[in-house]
């Protein structure tokens, strides 16, 4: 996530180099035949660049307002996972009697289970570095899933099970306890189809040719005017455009490991902390810490 911090030029540059580097091409090619071929190439009204303008920025608002609410759910998610994970312990210590030890079991694989579904939603290896989280009996069934999430949840679904069959919870208590399990399932599921619908690749192949097409009636229309600043003025304003839509991009994607997703991470640790304190584990870690201008 980025942080209320300026970005770097270079970071900011590096979005849009490639599309620079095309406008550069195509208004150069545009001028070169402007100067050579003026009295083949037929004058175009300032009025028909400045409707694609207008037409590009009511696409440009659609995406950006589409693309932030789905980053804006994705957050509220991660909250809900924050609270729920809470809750789950705090529940657990008021239902359960002389049980610490399951109660342990079950932090401690909630735990692991907000790291574990953060780097799957990012495409990484789920069960790095938890190996402590688990015991041995743990690791045999999660090698046998492939959803490693999910399979983190049964685990202690089955513990939870336990407690009521064995008369350490009431039948009141554990419905209060499904549902929160059930609140975590569905948390899970709402990330998951944040993360498996895209949007159309189709709308932005459109979007980047009606700039283009732009760039290129602007720069017919603007040739007895501009001069020697058409260049320049051209590129100055495509890198808005493409920045505004590279923006977009990167937002309607929120678990793609980059500077603008939801910091997944460090909310995981904050619940590792919270969690950690509930059940009086001394071996607390330290607030994740931002890399500059973006939290992780």
């Amino acid at each position: 996530m980025l942080l209320d911090k300026r970005p770097p030029l270079k970071y900011i540059f590096n979005k849009v180099k490639q599309e620079l580097i095309y406008v550069s091409i195509t208004t150069l090619v545009v001028y070169f035949l402007t100067s050579r071929f003026e009295h083949l190439i037929p004058e175009i009204p300032l009025a028909i660049p400045t409707f694609l303008g207008t037409a590009i920025s009511v696409i440009l608002s659609f995406k950006l307002s589409q693309s932030y609410d789905r980053w804006w759910e994705a957050r509220k998610i991660w909250g809900a996972i924050v609270n729920d994970s809470r809750n789950l312990i705090l529940q657990l210590q008021a239902f359960v009697n002389n049980n610490s030890v399951t109660i342990n079991r079950i932090a401690y694989r909630q735990i692991a289970w907000c790291y574990a579904l953060g780097r799957y939603l990012r495409g990484l290896n789920p069960l790095s570095n938890l190996e402590p989280y688990f015991t041995v009996e743990d690791h045999k069934v999660l090698d046998q899933h492939t959803n490693k999430a999910l399979a983190i949840l049964q685990l202690n679904n089955q513990d939870i099970a336990m407690l009521r069959n064995n008369g350490h919870i009431d039948s009141y208590n554990h419905v209060q306890l499904n549902n929160t399990m059930v609140n975590l399932v569905n948390a899970m599921g709402m990330a998951e189809r944040i993360k498996g619908t895209i949007f159309p690749v189709t709308y932005r192949l459109f979007l980047h040719l009606i700039i283009y097409v732009f760039i290129i009636t602007l720069s017919i229309a603007l040739r007895k005017t501009a001069g020697y600043f058409e260049i320049p003025l051209l590129l100055l304003i495509a890198s808005f455009f493409f920045l505004l839509e590279r923006t977009a991009t990167h937002l309607q994607d929120p678990f793609s490991n980059k500077p603008t997703d939801t910091p997944m991470t460090a909310i995981a640790t904050n619940i590792e902390i919270g969690i950690k304190h509930l059940i009086g584990d001394s071996d607390v870690p330290e607030p994740h810490q931002p890399d500059k201008y973006f939290l992780i």
